[in-house]
């Protein structure tokens, strides 16, 4: 995460009443100073009120109101903003939005915060701002940086979290923040999650819904359901993954192990089991936890188990088996980057380094920031 304070950038003046900056007029009050943006290469020491701009003056304000949220006139700064740009929500949502779909994140979350500075009370803009983070975590993630990864992770949590408290609440915000916790394993907190929604869209009819609405309604009751019949609320199976996910493979194994005892048809336990043990190298067992998840109801339908038991083939050595896997997983999720990496380095080990390369700059195209994939084609 950036560690730059970006309030460096501005600089306050006191603009002389009756000062016009532009055909867009704006309610200067003289008493109070105005954050100005510092042009590139201009340290505010040779500051001209001839050449300021208004741009410069909102830039300002935007920097102020993303970074400094309790600036004693962030009300007035707003007000000025809004005068002077009155679609600027839409304006900086848009860009937000283009910005994050390109993997921008510094200047995404620039822009976010922004909008969330200039309207702290919308929960629309709040509810956005977790699903960034949720975004950006998962980036890092799959980027193997798992420090960054849990900042943003916690990052997005708590703007969830705002956005559940809302008055009146927003249904979409429990509906995503489920997906969020079925991304930690905590089930017992997604099922909840999934049900606050249904109960808030109880009363909507089909055409309130839409399609996109009676498709969510489906979707969290199947989820319900799901974690239901597979009892994945256990405490074992949260205290497994929480304990594989944190370096605690021994511990996790044991939990899980007990999660199965009682609950052996679960092929999310079985899946933790294996990824407990292929964290511990031990590939065998956990190829044959896999294909044992595979073998439960739902356990062919995640890229994810897949994508794990290719990982075990290949140190075991069995490289068609491998390819066939990570096909099967692709077919599933065609731009997972994981999944085409392994292939890169499974043709690394059948020492086919062309085809290799190849994988490895699709990845690039697909995250270009990836820097397993870069250092990968640098060496190839």
């Amino acid at each position: 995460m950036a560690q730059t304070n970006p309030l460096d950038s501005v600089f306050f003046v006191s603009l002389p009443e009756g000062i016009s900056l532009s055909n867009h007029a704006m309610n200067i009050d003289p008493s109070i100073q105005l954050p100005v943006q510092r042009k590139p290469g201009d340290d505010g020491s040779s500051f001209n009120i001839a050449d300021l701009t208004q741009e410069q003056i909102l830039s300002g304000i935007l920097t102020v109101l993303a970074y400094d949220k309790d600036n004693e006139h962030a009300d007035y700064y707003r007000r000025i903003m809004k005068e002077a740009r009155p679609d600027i929500k839409r304006e900086l949502a848009e860009a937000a939005i283009l910005k994050a779909g390109n993997e921008d994140w510094d200047l995404a979350e620039e822009i976010w915060s922004a909008l969330h500075g200039l309207d702290p009370e919308d929960m629309a803009i709040t509810l956005n701002m977790a699903l960034f983070f949720d975004q950006r975590a998962d980036s890092y993630r799959r980027n193997d940086l798992h420090e960054d990864a849990d900042a943003y992770d916690a990052l997005a949590l708590s703007y969830y979290t705002d956005a559940m408290n809302a008055d009146p609440e927003i249904p979409d915000a429990f509906f995503n923040a489920a997906f969020y916790y079925l991304k930690k394993r905590n089930f017992s907190e997604a099922k909840s999650c999934f049900e606050s929604y249904l109960a808030l869209t109880a009363d909507l009819d089909d055409k309130e819904l839409g399609e996109n609405g009676l498709y969510k309604k489906e979707r969290a009751q199947e989820m319900v359901d799901k974690i239901k019949s597979r009892n994945l609320e256990d405490e074992q199976f949260h205290a497994a993954y929480e304990y594989i996910s944190s370096g605690q493979e021994e511990k996790g194994l044991e939990a899980i192990r007990k999660f199965l005892q009682s609950n052996p048809a679960v092929w999310n336990a079985w899946f933790l089991l294996g990824w407990g043990l292929r964290r511990l190298e031990r590939y065998e067992d956990a190829m044959q936890a896999f294909l044992k998840a595979r073998e439960c109801d739902g356990g062919d339908e995640s890229p994810d188990t897949l994508n794990e038991l290719a990982i075990c083939q290949m140190e075991t050595g069995d490289y068609d088996g491998a390819m066939d896997s990570l096909v099967d997983a692709l077919n599933m999720d065609p731009d997972n980057t994981k999944i085409i990496s392994n292939m890169g380095f499974l043709a690394l080990k059948t020492g086919k380094r062309d085809e290799a390369k190849k994988y490895f700059e699709t990845v690039l195209e697909i995250d270009p920031d990836d820097k397993l994939a870069q250092s990968q084609v640098a060496s190839l």
